[in-house]
């Protein structure tokens, strides 16, 4: 795939590459944050709000500055090599979507308006313990009462849920558990009467948290959307999260290479075997087809068509996963016990590399989805 960035988006790149390599350019400086309260320094976000981050996703009306999919794309790539904590696909990316292409309303202008401005996070509640990755299968129920709503139920995994300031949940308003009509996402203020969380560390070192919502009263203006505007909102993320692993894999990569020319095997680095070139190279072939894949969700991502963009998405999510895998499984063999200790920033790699291809649905999951 031919694909050129203008100059603003190289500017973007740069840019965005500076910004991390200031702040993550010692790994010391990630395990610092990772003990910090919410898993991230607030002080960085806010460096992520100054460079105008946070609102580019969002129009120019809305306090941002109209962003698309391969400015995401951009972004995420940078957040990939650093192993960035900061809740920017949580937040900005995925609950961004939500409200983009939610019910319009002065709340949720005013919400957008905070999350650009770096003063709010947001985090989508969507999924429950038994319903893995499909986004229909919801227990949780929304009951009318007069003006209100009121939510009863848990979600589970819920990342940035501990640090949010607001939450949107999908919950049911009508019907069985697995249809799709009668689902409704609600926007929920996280110090709500009846809201409790319960936060922990993930493997990857992002938070997750554990939700419970109990006779909880809502507003009926905070009923922003539906199943549809939820499935429009994961495609974009999975095509965030496609970049990100690109980022991560390049990342990745490069230090394998760099091991392999320092190791030495009978007095000789082991860059100079044969077979291990060899495994290097495939790695690399992985990392471009999965970078190819990467561009192809991001232009797929604003397309209106759910059938075409679901698919498209769907084909990358599979391809990217499987390349994520095979990426991580190789350094791992080719670091040898390093590759997997605390200490060393390859660990972490392979392990958010994992973490990736498992979220939103494995590659499997995905391959189902197109077979359907």
């Amino acid at each position: 795939m031919d694909f050129d960035f203008t100059d603003e988006q190289r500017l973007l790149r740069d840019s965005v590459g500076k910004l991390f390599a200031a702040r993550y350019g010692d790994f010391e400086m990630r395990k610092a944050y990772a003990k910090q309260p919410d898993g991230f320094d607030r002080a960085v976000w806010a460096e992520y709000a100054e460079a105008g981050l946070l609102a580019l996703p969002f129009d120019e009306a809305q306090g941002g500055f109209g962003g698309g999919p391969v400015e995401t794309m951009i972004i995420m790539e940078e957040i990939g090599k650093a192993v960035a904590l900061e809740p920017y696909l949580a937040s900005v990316v995925f609950a961004g979507a939500v409200l983009r292409h939610g019910t319009p309303g002065a709340l949720r202008e005013e919400v957008i308006a905070k999350i650009a401005a770096g003063e709010a996070i947001v985090a989508v509640a969507h999924t429950e313990r038994h319903s893995r990755y499909d986004l229909n299968d919801i227990t949780t129920t929304a009951r009318r009462d007069g003006d209100d709503f009121v939510i009863e139920g848990d979600k589970t995994v819920v990342i940035a849920g501990d640090s949010a300031d607001y939450l949107i949940v999908s919950a049911r308003m009508s019907g069985g558990t697995r249809d799709r009509d009668g689902v409704g996402l609600f926007l929920i203020d996280a110090k709500a009467e009846g809201v409790s969380r319960r936060g922990y560390p993930m493997q990857d070192a992002l938070r997750g948290a554990e939700i419970s919502l109990a006779n909880v009263r809502v507003p009926a203006a905070r009923l922003i959307g539906d199943l549809a505007v939820l499935e429009r909102a994961v495609d974009e993320a999975i095509a965030a999260l496609c970049a990100e692993a690109v980022g991560a894999m390049e990342a990745l990569i490069a230090m394998t290479v760099d091991y392999m020319k320092t190791r030495k095997q009978f007095g000789v680095a082991i860059s100079a075997f044969q077979a291990l070139q060899h495994r290097a190279v495939d790695m690399y072939v992985a990392l471009e087809q999965a970078r190819s894949m990467a561009i192809f969700a991001a232009l797929s991502a604003a397309d209106d068509d759910a059938k075409v963009r679901g698919e498209a998405i769907a084909m990358a999510k599979a391809a990217v996963g499987k390349a994520a895998k095979f990426v991580g499984q190789q350094a791992v063999q080719l670091h040898g016990g390093i590759g997997v200790t605390m200490e060393y920033k390859a660990g972490h790699l392979f392990k958010r590399l994992t973490m990736i291809e498992m979220q939103f649905g494995d590659a499997d999951y995905h391959l189902r989805r197109l077979a359907a």
